[in-house]
């Protein structure tokens, strides 16, 4: 008998058009993408790599925009705007969330880099400029709130 896994999205949720708050953890919370010094984010090689395909993303399917993303040590945050009916060059039928999460594992499989991401993922459809105008500010202040951060274990 397969086995079902239960989607982390709502079914009601298809992503069909709109903006929405996305944060993907990496796998046992390590820091994969780098670390953070003072103020300042170091990107390692598989950071670069995440932000260039955040920065990149209407390249590979122009229905989408990411106006606003940080890459933290182990999970990023990103707004994601949606136009249409969401297919992605190769990935047709799938999530941009999906497709961001293959590109980055095959890119760490090709660099031999032992990764992994959080198999669940949190995701909210912004509501108005208010909820919108809170979400910026938070990915805005991220890095400098990361002494804080639930994500940092402290």
């Amino acid at each position: 008998m397969e086995q079902y896994r239960k989607s982390p999205r709502a079914r009601f949720l298809e992503y069909d058009s709109g903006d929405y708050f996305i944060t993907i953890c990496t796998r046992g919370r390590r820091h994969y993408f780098g670390e953070i010094a003072g103020a300042e984010m170091r990107l390692s090689a598989i950071g670069v790599f995440v932000s260039d395909q955040l920065e990149r993303c209407s390249e590979f399917c122009p229905d989408i925009s990411i106006p606003l993303f940080v890459v933290m040590p182990n999970h990023l945050h990103f707004i994601v705007s949606l136009e249409g009916a969401v297919v992605t060059k190769g990935f047709e039928q799938r999530s941009p969330i999906a497709a961001l999460r293959g590109a980055v594992t095959k890119y760490a499989r090709a660099s031999g880099i032992d990764f992994g991401w959080q198999s669940r993922y949190y995701d909210h459809m912004i509501r108005g400029a208010r909820d919108g105008n809170n979400i910026c500010e938070y990915i805005l202040n991220n890095v400098a709130m990361w002494r804080e951060d639930c994500f940092n274990g402290g």
